[in-house]
């Protein structure tokens, strides 16, 4: 049977980030994808120049005509940029049944820019975390939905995890990138257990999308493995897309991962 995925997200025109990296990257594992626009963005490798927010009621009509006629197997949230569009966004995740539901946190670009209105944090914190089958924080997006100072260390890492399991997410996936070291430290916590995921630091600056493209790489495998492979698996997808990176030589500045590296 053929994964359906969707994504409801911001646009990047230049093509690293956003839906256009969500639909190559559930392309790449095998997902069909769809998707809902949530704003337009003008912005390249160098920075986003512009935004512009699609309406609350504009975002419901393309989900409803999504699901009236797809049946949706898996379901990731990215860029909501301001607090109407996560009520909207609520409402239709937790009136519609969808099984599998990914959370990214988008708040800041690569180059800096904000990507998430103030007000929107409270929001995505008290309705949409606890319909998150994982949510999928870097460390400054954690400190922001727990209104805390950011993690220094894996230590602290692994605690904001467990606050943010308390406010009803299935399974958080604490990304430690923002970390120094050789390694980049990952960990996966559930009610049952926490798992610490390693893997080699990879020297680019292309690395633009990333965050994009791992929380899609999980919607695109959710229904087809348990949470721990899924997740074990867009990891090394991930790792192949940014080891690969400068193959591309897109832009001048921070350019994008290789989602199709497996191909080209």
């Amino acid at each position: 049977m053929t994964t359906i995925a969707l994504t409801i997200a911001g646009s990047d025109p230049s093509g690293g980030a956003g839906i256009q990296a969500d639909l190559k990257t559930f392309s790449a594992l095998g997902a069909y994808g769809m998707s809902v626009i949530t704003a337009l963005t003008a912005q390249s490798t160098q920075g986003v120049d512009a935004l512009l927010a699609i309406t609350p009621e504009f975002v419901a009509a393309q989900f409803n005509t999504l699901y009236q006629d797809i049946q949706i197997n898996s379901v990731k949230m990215g860029m909501l940029m301001n607090k109407e569009i996560v009520i909207a966004v609520h409402h239709l995740l937790s009136t519609n049944a969808i099984p599998a539901i990914v959370l990214d946190t988008v708040m800041i670009a690569k180059g800096g820019h904000p990507l998430l209105k103030s007000d929107a944090i409270t929001a995505i914190r008290e309705l949409l975390l606890p319909l998150a089958t994982i949510v999928t924080p870097n460390i400054p997006e954690a400190a922001a939905l727990l209104d805390c100072g950011e993690a220094k260390n894996e230590d602290d890492m692994q605690k904001q995890g467990d606050e943010l399991l308390k406010l009803g997410c299935k399974a958080v996936l604490m990304k430690g990138g923002h970390l120094s070291g050789s390694q980049s430290p990952d960990y996966l916590i559930t009610q049952d257990n926490v798992i610490r995921i390693t893997s080699p630091r990879i020297q680019t600056k292309n690395t633009h999308g990333t965050g994009c493209t791992l929380s899609a790489a999980i919607t695109a495998l959710l229904p087809k493995y348990n949470l721990v492979e899924a997740v074990m698996q867009a990891k090394n997808y991930l790792q192949g897309a940014i080891s690969h990176a400068d193959n591309l030589n897109i832009g001048n500045g921070i350019g994008p991962t290789h989602h199709f590296y497996r191909w080209w």
